[in-house]
């Protein structure tokens, strides 16, 4: 398993964690807002991967955006669901550096 499929199944069930209602909000505030530093740290590295390795970007981008965003109360669980969901769906169909154009 590549690097970038890795952290995509990783930073994907962080976020589905993160999006389960009350209690995702209520880690991210007890811990001092720390949760959605770490998350944009780890999509920046998802994608910096993923842009190497020429795989889809779409999960780490709307990831960065969701750890910027998340603080609004019913936007950052929407924003959660919806990062976690494409970052697991793009790990699930894998590379696709294997699709060249002639």
């Amino acid at each position: 398993m590549s690097p970038a499929k890795l952290l995509k199944w990783l930073t994907g069930a962080a976020e589905l964690f993160l999006a389960i209602p009350i209690l995702g909000g209520a880690i991210v505030i007890a811990n001092g807002y720390v949760p959605l530093t770490i998350m944009f740290i780890a999509h920046a590295v998802t994608l910096l991967l993923s842009m190497k390795e020429r795989s889809s970007k779409y999960g780490s981008v709307f990831g960065l955006l969701t750890s910027l965003l998340a603080w609004i109360p019913f936007l950052g669980w929407f924003m959660h669901a919806v990062a976690g969901i494409l970052l697991i769906v793009s790990a699930i169909r894998g590379e696709r550096s294997h699709y060249t154009r002639p």
